[in-house]
């Protein structure tokens, strides 16, 4: 019926290839159940990894790629620069932490975490630099609004390749998705279940029911026929596994407009206009 698998990719703007869906180690503050989940993931077929310095939890994402025994080539790992840590100098220094946490050579994707005001085009200067000397294949940003992207794109070499923001049936974020695509930007739902926050939602009952699928496994299929990637977090092997296993069915154009139509622009996270951390 479609010929995706957890191994489809969504070439970025400067050719890299990611992988469309990913684990978020988000919380995940103990190690054990740290480096299991990671290590559950890259054995079901996941090759992308979404972590970031605040989330403390580099070093054990590190460990749990030296255990699983995969390729690093194979791999596709995201760290994100902290508020704390923008502008330049501290940026660079903040990308070598990283590095050195994780015991990688290079990333994939390096973010800025959140738009700092006053701090982030000098943090994208970092990044861009760090880019261009082959430490990060690729480079972007993260809960980045219009505003923030119209005013980073006055000084950017580099076009970021990525928005990682808030994204769910209940924020589709179509604004922001339209501006992305006219910019050959990728967009990438965090909170791509809303944090839990749609399992109790009827109308998505129900198409569970009708298509024999978890509300979580029509969500992301959701997302993906939208061309969103995902990074759904989880610690359970068998929760990782339910989560990719959304290639054996395709929700119908009605459907896909029924979900857009659950749209309350809900946040479960902070406001990228209003943040103060």
């Amino acid at each position: 019926m479609n010929k995706l698998s957890l191994s489809t990719t969504a070439a970025l703007a400067n050719g890299v290839n990611m992988p469309r869906v990913g684990l978020g180690v988000f919380k995940v503050e103990k190690e054990e159940e740290l480096i299991t989940a990671v290590k559950a993931a890259i054995e079901i077929g996941y090759r992308s990894i979404d972590t970031a310095a605040i989330y403390g939890n580099e070093e054990w994402v590190g460990e749990a790629i030296r255990q699983s025994g995969c390729n690093r080539e194979e791999l596709f790992i995201t760290s994100k620069v902290w508020n704390s840590k923008q502008g330049y100098e501290a940026a660079l220094k903040a990308f070598n932490t990283s590095l050195e946490k994780m015991g990688l050579e290079y990333l994939d994707l390096y973010l800025i975490h959140w738009p700092v005001e006053g701090k982030y085009t000098e943090t994208w200067r970092a990044l861009e630099d760090l880019y261009k000397e082959g430490k990060i294949k690729a480079i972007g940003v993260s809960n980045f609004q219009i505003s923030h992207l119209e005013n980073l794109l006055k000084t950017a070499e580099i076009k970021p390749m990525i928005n990682q923001i808030e994204l769910h049936p209940k924020l589709t974020q179509t604004e922001l998705r339209a501006f992305a695509a006219k910019h050959d930007m990728h967009i990438e739902a965090w909170a791509p279940l809303m944090q839990g926050g749609l399992f109790e939602n009827e109308i998505l009952k129900k198409l569970a029911e009708r298509y024999g699928k978890s509300i979580a496994q029509i969500v992301l299929r959701w997302h993906l026929q939208n061309g969103i990637i995902v990074i759904p977090k989880s610690t359970k092997p068998h929760r990782i596994e339910e989560n990719a296993d959304l290639f054996d069915f395709e929700l119908s154009q009605q459907d896909m407009e029924l979900i857009d139509s659950l749209n309350e622009d809900l946040r479960v996270g902070p406001d990228p206009d209003n943040f103060d951390f």
